[in-house]
């Protein structure tokens, strides 16, 4: 069992920067496929960023490459998304997802367990 708390959503300008953090319980996090998925009013969840259980490889949706990082810190089971250039379009619930299995099926939203989502608002 796994559970997952996000924080360090808020209310920011265009172009400002957010870090979003996701604490975990448990022992076996570095075990874990981790990623960002988020949900814009009206619109599905969808994929943002991956990382694998080692932290060696990245994945990241088209619109985030080059402004979004993800990293984690396994030694103190904790998953970072750090947002810069943020704009309107990324303003969403962003969620914390951890699953057992691959990459693939975090970012179709196959996941094991979820956060509670933590809201992201940018203005413009």
């Amino acid at each position: 069992q796994v559970q997952l708390a996000e924080s360090g959503g808020g209310l920011v300008q265009a172009g400002g920067s957010l870090r979003l953090s996701c604490a975990a319980s448990g022992r076996t996090f570095s075990t874990y496929v981790m990623g960002w998925l988020r949900q814009a009013p009206g619109k599905g969840r969808e994929f943002v960023a991956a990382i694998s259980s080692s932290g060696a490889s990245t994945y990241y949706e088209d619109s985030v490459k080059g402004r979004f990082t993800i990293s984690r810190d396994n030694a103190n089971n904790t998953l970072y998304l750090q947002m810069n250039s943020l704009k309107p379009e990324d303003t969403a619930v962003y969620y914390c997802a951890a699953d057992g299995g691959n990459v693939r099926r975090l970012r179709n939203g196959v996941v094991d367990y979820w956060g509670q989502g933590t809201q992201v608002t940018v203005s413009s």
